[in-house]
């Protein structure tokens, strides 16, 4: 642990103006739905502001979160890997974002940047910073994932050329439906525990993961929003969004976090899509697209080369 004294209010400032960036800019690429905005205040310390984009031409649902939490005792989901913080107080503050567009063609997309520092008596604070994002398709395009991941390489560059190997090996790991034997999307970047280089170093990677996520995710929407697609299509989009659900309820550390920690129930999960289906027994063709999907690009892979 960094003994690098920190100032949180920069860090603050940060993900407020990329939670208004990300959203504006969603507003325009959708084109007719805003997001609507509500402000909470937690009883035990803090608050937040859901921002939710519901029934959009483009997007059919989106939600856009800052929180800037605090307590007394750190949740049991905090201390699992970090004994040694049990009984301190703790702040956490952080953007989260999952976009669901209604194109079975384009993918979810979701994004994560976050800071946490623990303290108590006669201790010095602990911090560190986490985050990352990760992508869903429905329909597999090579070049897609492959602009994804080159997007997620190029911004871990500056801070090392092993950077991206480990966080995306770190996404591929992370992201995955252990009961089902299956990853959840295509993988990204995926950090946490992140405090092995100078405050300043590492409060840069989490701008810079942050900053990326538009030049990621946009062009991939943009390419893809306006593809025919059928019934057919959509039931199976509906079918892997249940894949989603099934992750972010029972392995996802934020929705745990938020949960143990007295969160506000709607906006942790406000991620979750609006339409879903779960089919038993589901097999698509072999030989499909839908196959494909599962076949080829839910494989972990070198996207990159």
């Amino acid at each position: 642990m960094t003994d690098t004294e920190f100032d949180i209010e920069p860090i603050k400032a940060y993900l407020l103006d990329l939670q208004d960036r990300i959203c504006a800019a969603l507003e325009r690429e959708d084109g007719t739905a805003r997001f609507t905005e509500e402000s909470w205040n937690r009883a035990e310390g803090g608050g937040g502001r859901s921002r939710v984009l519901q029934g959009g031409p483009i997007i059919e649902k989106g939600g856009v979160g800052f929180s800037h939490v605090m307590g007394d005792t750190m949740p049991a989901s905090a201390t699992a890997h970090r004994p040694e913080l049990a009984g301190c107080r703790w702040q956490a503050l952080g953007v989260s974002l999952v976009i669901h567009p209604r194109n079975p063609f384009v993918p979810t997309s979701h994004a994560n940047v976050r800071f946490f520092v623990a303290e108590k008596d006669g201790m010095k604070p602990v911090w560190w910073f986490g985050g990352g994002y990760d992508l869903t398709p429905y329909y597999g395009f090579d070049d897609d994932c492959v602009h994804w991941h080159e997007t997620a390489r190029a911004a871990c560059l500056p801070f090392g050329e092993s950077v991206y190997s480990r966080y995306k090996r770190w996404c591929d790991e992370y992201f995955y439906l252990k009961h089902r034997n299956e990853a959840r999307g295509i993988g990204g970047l995926f950090y946490d525990d992140l405090n092995e280089w100078d405050f300043d170093t590492c409060f840069g990677f989490m701008q810079a993961v942050g900053d990326s996520y538009l030049d990621a995710y946009l062009p991939i929407l943009q390419k893809r929003k306006e593809t025919p697609y059928t019934q057919v299509h959509r039931d199976w989009q509906e079918v892997r969004r249940g894949r989603y659900v099934e992750f972010n309820l029972v392995f996802d550390r934020g929705t745990l976090f938020g949960l143990q920690s007295g969160g506000r129930t709607e906006s942790i999960l406000m991620s979750l899509p609006p339409h879903v289906q779960w089919v038993y027994g589901h097999t698509p063709e072999p030989g499909s697209d839908e196959d494909r999907l599962l076949t080829h690009f839910l494989r972990p892979q070198n996207w990159v080369n």
